[in-house]
């Protein structure tokens, strides 16, 4: 018009979850809402991750997952008391805190002694055409890899 303004006549049906990947960077959508005109409007708006997302879901629908238990994975990292509620609030989707052992002296002698920690965490893993996938990666699409912080060199 003459303010510049564009019409784009598409479905608002699936406008939703379009806007919703763009503001957040996950794609949530109702259990009714078809993927493939999710894809269709993402296609239409050239959104290459949205895309690639969709696509790798509706492959996953294509595979006939079996009844598999969920495999447990568990890391156990070594940190001061300074750096426990970092190290907690920081942890990536699907990691669960599990346990906190104190292994460092419950006595300070000084301004420097700190207690010492072993921070048990774990995450759910589940069997898929493709190999090992967490549930929360499978849901959202958003990191394929857990990133938590490395408190102490690999052994």
């Amino acid at each position: 018009d003459e303010t510049g303004a564009y019409l784009i006549d598409r479905d608002p049906t699936y406008f939703g979850p379009i806007l919703n990947f763009l503001r957040h960077g996950k794609l949530v959508l109702d259990k009714d809402m078809a993927e493939e005109g999710v894809l269709e409007e993402a296609e239409f708006y050239n959104i290459g991750p949205l895309i690639r997302i969709i696509k790798d879901r509706m492959e996953e629908k294509d595979y006939p997952v079996t009844q598999v238990p969920p495999k447990h994975v568990y890391r156990v990292l070594q940190c001061q008391e300074e750096e426990l509620t970092q190290m907690v609030s920081t942890m990536s989707d699907g990691w669960r805190f599990e346990q906190l052992v104190n292994i460092g002296s419950s006595y300070n002698y000084g301004s420097e002694d700190q207690a010492e920690f072993l921070c048990v965490v774990s995450k759910e893993l589940y069997s898929s055409p493709h190999g090992l996938s967490s549930e929360s990666s499978r849901k959202t699409k958003v990191s394929p890899q857990p990133q938590l912080p490395r408190l102490f060199p690999p052994s």
